[in-house]
């Protein structure tokens, strides 16, 4: 198969009504599709299903104007209470004492990157089923729609995570009065286009992975599951049945998909690696090309010179409270696993000692020293996610976690040098995967999805398991009802004043 980077496609898709123009302006283009264009080339379908990736990056990695080192990413560790900040430019001061509206850093970032994507998507599913081409078959056609399908259920099931009722769109305003829409419930958004555009998807013939970077089977019901798992937990209340489907997914993942875990977690950080082993679904990214990974900048501790280029932004590193958090002997919190504590000058090679533990799950050691751009790939879905995921929805559904269940919790400990679990409760059982998905999944913007759909926080103090409304981080903030969402934007309400009223507290 054809690689097929993307993040290289653009579409522009133009609505023009009841405009004269002046001659040079009706020559024929040739960058971009107009309404008159001839949808009638495989190049052409292919261009509309990959515009549904085009605003990945800016959603889950986008950059934050008017925030030096601030980035879309920051907000849901930022929100944990699990990390800190070197900037104050960040707005970090605002989220560490949970004093952010609806006017603050990030939140209006992620509302419009993931409606731009919707858009590229619902795009797709128009365009496609009247494209005739030869090459073509109606199978390539039924699969391009189901990565639109699949696209569409990924944005808007963080729209929903994130601010809770949303305005449904699902065509492409013909108008202007089309785009004031008002908020639909995220019941209803679940019901009528996540799930569904998800089911759809499943029925397609796409491989169970691809290399490219492209919707796979095995990202879909990956997706899927997690859908499911958090469908039936606090924020919808969906049901038992629920984590029943959830299971069915991601056990098909785990033992349909061909996935497998890296040996190290170092295997992670090595481009190579791209889009194989463990790894489901990411992020593209190229260090050839603007669109280069900007985690490695964002985690290097600030100004600390063990970079040749000046992208130390210290943005986000762990509380102390949290690294100390894991379990004695977990090789995850060792030196250069998940964190690292020093690091040689990227001059002198002398040793860099830092003032405590900073991120190394995102570290290019080839970008810091010779190419200043990462090439690494951004996860948002890998095989270890996916088995926690099947132990915790199987364990819900049967009422005691099965064999295959303790197995898959068993082969994480494992690789983090923890001795097995044996026979636990029910209750005992979910509280070991809540807490390996803590450890495991740490920094990879889940933590904070876990705790809205669980209600629970791990106190790294006692060790105990607080409910989310009346946790308190180590920054002495208290969660209550009004961290269950984030604020609509308000320069979205500004525009459109049907988006009220916003959710509780803003």
């Amino acid at each position: 198969m054809k690689k097929i980077k993307y993040h290289y496609i653009l579409l522009f898709a133009a609505v023009i009504a009841g405009a004269s123009c002046k001659k040079f302006l009706e020559e024929n283009p040739t960058s971009f599709i107009t309404p008159e264009s001839s949808l009638s080339s495989f190049k052409v379908a292919r261009a509309f299903a990959s515009a549904c990736y085009q605003n990945l990056q800016g959603s889950m990695l986008g950059g934050q104007p008017s925030s030096y080192g601030g980035n879309t990413w920051n907000l849901m560790e930022f929100m944990t209470g699990k990390s800190n900040s070197d900037l104050g430019q960040t707005n970090f001061n605002l989220f560490q004492n949970l004093n952010y509206n609806a006017t603050s850093f990030y939140v209006d970032t992620w509302w419009q990157n993931l409606y731009k994507g919707i858009g590229a998507c619902n795009q797709a599913i128009e365009q496609l089923p009247g494209i005739t081409a030869s090459g073509l078959s109606d199978e390539a056609k039924t699969n391009m729609l189901a990565e639109a399908h699949t696209m569409r259920a990924l944005y808007y099931f963080f729209l929903v995570r994130m601010y809770g009722a949303v305005p449904s769109v699902t065509e492409v305003a013909k108008e202007v009065s089309g785009l004031n829409l008002p908020r639909t419930a995220a019941k209803d958004i679940y019901d009528n286009i996540i799930i569904p555009d998800l089911l759809l998807a499943e029925q397609s013939t796409l491989p169970w992975k691809d290399n490219t970077g492209l919707v796979s089977m095995g990202f879909i019901k990956s997706l899927l599951a997690d859908v499911y798992l958090t469908y039936a937990g606090a924020a919808i209340n969906g049901g038992d049945q629920y984590y029943t489907e959830s299971a069915k997914r991601s056990l098909d993942v785990i033992n349909n998909g061909g996935y497998t875990l890296f040996p190290e977690y170092s295997d992670m950080i090595k481009p190579g690696n791209k889009n194989t082993g463990g790894f489901i679904f990411q992020v593209q990214y190229a260090a050839a090309v603007p669109s280069n990974n900007p985690l490695t900048p964002l985690t290097i501790p600030n100004y600390s010179r063990i970079s040749k280029y000046s992208d130390e932004y210290g943005s986000v590193y762990p509380t102390e409270e949290f690294v100390a958090s894991f379990p004695a002997g977990d090789k995850r919190a060792r030196e250069r696993q998940f964190f690292y504590t020093s690091y040689p000058n990227a001059e002198t090679g002398e040793t860099v000692n830092f003032s405590g533990h900073y991120i190394y799950k995102w570290f290019d050691s080839t970008a810091v020293v010779n190419t200043l751009k990462s090439d690494l790939n951004y996860t948002l879905y890998r095989l270890a996610d996916v088995m926690l995921m099947y132990a915790e929805a199987s364990n819900r559904a049967e009422g005691a976690p099965n064999a295959k269940a303790i197995e898959c919790v068993n082969r994480i400990r494992e690789r983090a040098d923890l001795g097995p679990v044996g026979a636990m409760s029910q209750d005992a059982f979910e509280k070991e995967v809540w807490l390996q998905r803590y450890f495991e999944l740490c920094f990879e913007n889940k933590m904070w999805f876990d705790m809205l759909r669980t209600r629970k926080v791990h106190n790294d103090i006692t060790g105990n398991w607080d409910d989310f409304v009346g946790h308190k981080t180590v920054f002495n903030a208290t969660f209550t009802e009004k961290q269950l969402l984030f604020p609509v934007p308000q320069q979205e309400i500004d525009v459109n004043p049907n988006l009220l009223p916003n959710n509780t507290g803003f």
